[in-house]
């Protein structure tokens, strides 16, 4: 009966997937950026958004005032994957400011669901009332959930995980070891036990004095020895997001599966869950996964396979049971999927799993007038995978079962490897949103989504953002696109402008209207025109395009005229050389300029106008993230003309910040005083505008300037033609990126340009996987191997004057050879070689060493590492090659 129950949802999906609405009409915004860990995200009746973060703070956002306050912070335990779970705000909350939070206390080994008060802004610690408590065990890692959640009848939901070790004997299957000592690797004791809170979905009826009844329907009906009322869905392996349809009452949850990659005798691959919960239930774990899939009962300690568990009649005869042996049927799941080749689902891929359920999404009365999502969304629950990445909605008919599964919309696209980022460069050029891992997402009061975006990996990302959806009705306005060729120089400047890229969405023809000036007359008319412009001064052509139906928008690109770009170079370092991590840095930098001069001959000058900042780029081609402000602010202008506690064209960014910093409304006005330009705020010089930077990006970059103080110091940024930087102190084999800016003192009434240069220097330590150039050998995951005799592996531009020695880190499980390092070619002169044996397994690394000749000429030259054991195949694999210091 599948086939054709399959084939039935194939069509539907066809079916809609036609009249899904145009990705062109979706808008997303960013809010905030820089967020450690968040977790779980609500929002309050009077707008503000409240999100905690796993290392225990609570955080609102204000959207009228763009700020994000620190509401308080529970000090929690957050070994294990414990720490702040999730929260939710009381239906009644406008009244009565309660706030219910899931959190790992110190002193308890468990769980506290706690209710505290709001107060303004304040978290209120001291007005805690612990509602319910229960155990864990701390020994193992891990699976705790902590989705927090209120049902429309009322009741409070959460979900907790099977506290149970996921590895070990277990293998990737069910784990069930009945060995004495072994609890934690047993999750009979949790998920299957009907007399434990772990592995559940927990439904409760706070009491206004901070103790909860049990309302009717839950699983097991209060008295029912060896349960806990409690409990509404058991069987449960690690449902870390939950949602509750708001008007059904229906729940939802994701359920992260085990990691089997293979079906074997013990029972099936591991699957990933999307499940509903119309009525209380048992939802399989850990004898079931997917649909209903069976594990065998196992002996771990004679290793032998009994047989499948029974779906209809599961038993849990587990030593560490405390509750009943014989447990309610078991309830398959809605959605599956494995890591690889899915048999059905195939819509969501292959790749890693972390299965999250989100809102079910009911269309409003006033979408039009809220920007909202439309119709066609209407009863779809929206799910996504947080590791793969995929974002998707499961279309629900008029009894909330499942009809198809469709696509969210490609104005958000999900990536969070080197290799998913890279083959998305195109659509985010194109202007869509990456988002990375989703991790929380509601529809606000004005049906438009609001989603928390964890960022790059489990850690404190500083890419972690939350962002606004929201979809635009009726004419869109065209889309303006300008730039220009020969955009600054000395007068008479030839400036030839472009429109391309500019479009209209409905297809209407456009018409083009150029100025010099914002307001200004119209120079010309064309889509490409080619302007010489003969009076010196700054300009901004700003584009104008307008559809058949008046519609307008408007993209401008700044042209000076009178001056020329300096032109600036590293003496030193040279791109390649390499950087020792924690240790400085020295560099020259030389400057010309048309108007200025050389910095030769005025090196105080133009030392006080040169910057230098620094980055590193780790080895996926990722910078290592700092203050996404000062990120915003270094990709754009801003350090041409100002520092941070220096005067240059413009004011230092402290004085800035002491002027304005809790000024009320002083944000709002700085920001549009960006966009828009000023003058005579800080003096006679004026600061162009920006308008090519958004509010949001704006607000951002002056947020992280308000947050200066005067000697507190800021980011990694020096001045003058000379000095040194510190190279991070980084575990990962990536470069070291110093970047020199020049901005010149301008030729009135011309402003100034600026000129930039930089270099890349390497690790020592260099991958071997990641050579320039590759022979014969074959890249196996993190290194090097199946190399034979007279491959070899090259690195480019090596400077030798900085090497005194080369280590290099091999294995070998077969014969073993030797690794010549020779130069300029495979059979260039010899620098060292090094011998790798057979090292007793492939696992087993060793790091041989060898100096190079005191007659070594100190140039820069390709080095290449050539593998020699004459004849023979399969001699090593090579991890890395450092090259040492002398």
């Amino acid at each position: 009966m599948r086939l054709p129950v399959l084939a039935l949802i194939a069509a539907v999906s066809t079916t809609f997937a036609a009249e899904v609405p145009p990705d062109y009409r979706f808008k997303v915004e960013t809010l905030f950026e820089g967020v450690p860990q968040p977790m779980e995200l609500e929002i309050a009746p009077d707008g503000r958004i409240f999100f905690n973060e796993y290392g225990g703070k609570l955080k609102i956002y204000h959207p009228d005032t763009k700020q994000l306050v620190v509401a308080g912070e529970i000090d929690v335990f957050t070994g294990q994957e414990n720490g702040f779970l999730g929260f939710a705000l009381d239906p009644k909350f406008a009244e009565n400011g309660w706030i219910y939070c899931l959190h790992s206390p110190k002193d308890f080994p468990g769980q506290h669901l706690s209710r505290y008060t709001m107060r303004g802004d304040t978290l209120d610690l001291a007005s805690e009332k612990v509602l319910l408590q229960f155990e864990e065990q701390r020994k193992e890692c891990c699976h705790h959930a902590g989705t927090v959640r209120f049902g429309p009848d009322g009741c409070l939901y959460f979900s907790t995980g099977d506290n149970t070790h996921p590895h070990a004997d277990s293998n990737g299957y069910a784990p069930l070891d009945e060995r004495p000592g072994r609890e934690p690797w047993d999750a009979q004791k949790s998920a299957g036990n009907t007399n434990s809170l772990n592995g559940k979905i927990i439904r409760i009826r706070p009491k206004p004095d901070g103790t909860y009844e049990i309302p009717a329907g839950n699983l097991f009906p209060p008295g029912t020895t060896q349960t806990r009322p409690e409990i509404f869905a058991m069987g449960c392996r690690n449902p870390w997001r939950m949602s509750i349809d708001r008007q059904t009452g229906y729940v939802y949850w994701g359920e992260v599966g085990p990691d089997a990659g293979d079906d074997g005798p013990r029972g099936p691959r591991g699957y990933d869950e999307i499940n509903q919960a119309k009525k209380a239930g048992n939802f399989g774990w850990p004898y079931f996964v997917g649909n209903n899939f069976a594990y065998a009962d196992y002996d771990y300690v004679t290793k032998t396979v009994g047989p499948l568990f029974d779906p209809q009649h599961p038993v849990n005869e587990g030593p560490n049971n405390t509750g009943l042996r014989d447990l309610p049927p078991a309830v398959p799941a809605m959605i599956y999927w494995p890591y690889r080749q899915p048999r059905e689902f195939t819509e969501m891929g292959e790749g890693g799993r972390t299965a999250c359920a989100g809102p079910v999404y009911y269309c409003g009365a006033s979408v039009r007038e809220t920007n909202g999502f439309p119709q066609h969304f209407n009863r779809c629950l929206l799910f996504w995978d947080w590791e793969r990445p995929a974002l998707k909605w499961a279309r629900l008919d008029a009894d909330s079962n499942l009809v198809g599964i469709e696509p969210f919309t490609s104005a958000v696209i999900l990536g969070n490897k080197p290799e998913q980022i890279e083959k998305l460069k195109p659509q985010i050029a194109a202007g869509a949103t990456l988002i990375q891992r989703p991790v929380d997402a509601v529809f606000g009061p004005d049906h438009c989504l609001y989603l928390l975006d964890y960022g790059e990996t489990w850690g404190a990302n500083k890419d972690s953002k939350l962002v606004k959806i929201s979809y635009v009705y009726g004419n869109l306005p065209p889309v303006a696109v300008a730039s220009a060729t020969n955009a600054a120089g000395r007068e008479p400047l030839t400036v030839s402008l472009s429109s391309a890229g500019s479009k209209d969405h409905e297809g209407d023809a456009l018409k083009y209207e150029w100025r010099l000036q914002s307001g200004g007359p119209v120079v010309s008319t064309e889509a490409n025109p080619q302007l010489t412009i003969k009076e010196p001064g700054n300009y901004r052509a700003e584009l104008r395009v307008s559809d058949a139906k008046g519609a307008t928008g408007t993209a401008s690109v700044p042209l000076l005229v009178g001056n020329t770009a300096p032109v600036v170079n590293f003496g030193s370092p040279l791109d390649g050389d390499f950087f020792t991590p924690g240790q400085p840095v020295k560099y020259a930098v030389s400057v010309t300029d048309a108007e200025d001069g050389a910095s030769s001959s005025k090196p105080d000058e133009f030392s006080a106008r040169t910057l230098v900042s620094s980055s590193f780029v780790r080895a996926d081609g990722k910078t290592a993230a700092g203050d996404p402000g000062f990120a915003l602010m270094k990709a754009s202008d801003c350090f041409n003309c100002h520092a941070i506690e220096q005067k240059i064209v413009g004011p230092p960014l402290v004085d800035i910040a002491a002027k304005y910093r809790g000024q009320p409304g002083a944000l709002d006005a700085s920001v549009q005083r960006v966009r828009d330009g000023s003058t005579k705020v800080w003096g006679e010089v004026p600061m162009l505008p920006h308008p090519q930077h958004t509010t949001d990006e704006v607000t951002i970059m002056l947020r992280w300037v308000f947050g200066l103080e005067k000697g507190k110091g800021g980011p990694a940024l020096t001045r003058g033609l000379t000095g040194e930087v510190i190279a991070p102190k980084a575990d990962d084999a990536g470069t070291f990126v110093l970047e020199a800016t020049y901005a010149d003192a301008g030729r009135a009434p011309a402003g100034s340009l600026s000129g930039k240069a930089s270099v890349s220097l390497r690790a020592r330590r260099l991958e071997a996987e990641r050579a320039d150039e590759i022979h014969g050998a074959k890249i196996l995951g993190p290194c090097l191997g199946a190399i034979d005799d007279k491959h070899y592996a090259k690195w480019a531009g090596i400077n030798l004057a900085d090497v005194g020695s080369i280590t290099a880190r091999a294995s070998s499980g077969n014969v073993g050879g030797k690794i010549e390092f020779r130069t300029g070619s495979p059979t260039g002169d010899l620098l060292g070689t090094v011998e790798v044996p057979n090292t007793g397994g492939w696992d087993k690394w060793i790091e041989p060493q060898c100096a190079l000749p005191a007659a070594t000429p100190r140039t820069r030259t390709d080095v290449y590492a050539v593998f020699i054991n004459p004849g023979k195949g399969g001699l090593m694999n090579l991890d890395w090659v450092q090259f040492n210091p002398r």
